[in-house]
């Protein structure tokens, strides 16, 4: 009895180590793949998450490539603003003086022509004054202003009434006719003179061919060659310009 007592004993210890260690390595075959899938996926997520870092990288860096190059082209854009700026300030500064300029030399042409407007109806009227001023001097002093012994001689006649103005001699007429050339003379020169018209002499000045007109040269002792002996023709101005040139005769060079 006893011995079979302990073979059922042994059996059963037996029977439950096996069957402990069928179990343990059951369990062991059963927990191993799971660890292994624990393990590739572990490293799947962590290839995953550095190729998502990678490619964070490489996002910000072409973002900031992309904002340096943005900011370099506004920078280019900018300063060719600026030049374009700098241009057209330049340009407009370049209008300004011609504007001001056209504007004087349009106001310097308006003066003159108001103020020379005049030119060849002065110039016309010049032979009118030449006239009279040979009518002046074709009478002489000396038939203008008779000796008063002369006057006083003359016998004054009898025959006149007292209603009747007295008889007046050649030389009074002839002085009144002198006296009403000469106011004449007077007052279209001095009209001439309100629109800038003057009259100059050159004699005894030297010679200016710009401003005289030679009509002969005779050598003459004592005075200097090339000055202007004798003014035929007064010559005139109108402001600073030339209207008529003076016809003179000129001092010759003796041999």
């Amino acid at each position: 009895m006893n011995a079979a007592y302990a073979r059922r004993f042994l059996s059963s210890c037996t029977t439950s180590l096996s069957s402990r260690a069928i179990g343990r390595s059951s369990r062991y075959l059963l927990t191993r793949p799971s660890l292994a899938l624990v393990t590739r996926q572990y490293s799947g997520d962590n290839a995953q998450s550095s190729t998502e870092k990678v490619s964070e990288d490489e996002q910000n860096v072409d973002s900031q490539r992309t904002e340096v190059t943005v900011e370099a082209e506004v920078l280019e854009k900018l300063k060719e603003k600026e030049a374009e700026v700098v241009d057209l300030t330049s340009r407009l500064r370049y209008l300004q003086a011609d504007f001001l300029n056209l504007q004087r030399n349009a106001a310097r042409e308006k003066e003159q022509q108001r103020d020379f407007a005049i030119t060849r109806f002065a110039g016309d009227l010049l032979e009118t004054v030449d006239v009279l001023a040979l009518a002046l001097k074709s009478i002489p002093q000396s038939a203008l202003h008779p000796e008063t012994s002369s006057e006083a001689s003359e016998p004054v006649s009898d025959t006149s009434s007292p209603a009747t103005p007295p008889k007046k001699s050649a030389q009074a007429y002839l002085r009144e006719l002198h006296q009403g050339v000469e106011m004449t003379h007077r007052l279209l020169l001095s009209t001439l003179f309100k629109y800038h018209v003057k009259s100059f002499d050159p004699t005894g000045e030297n010679f200016d061919p710009n401003r005289h007109e030679a009509l002969y040269q005779v050598p003459v002792l004592g005075k200097e060659p090339g000055t202007v002996l004798e003014c035929q023709k007064v010559g005139y101005m109108i402001k600073d310009r030339l209207l008529r040139a003076a016809q003179v005769g000129v001092v010759q060079e003796t041999s």
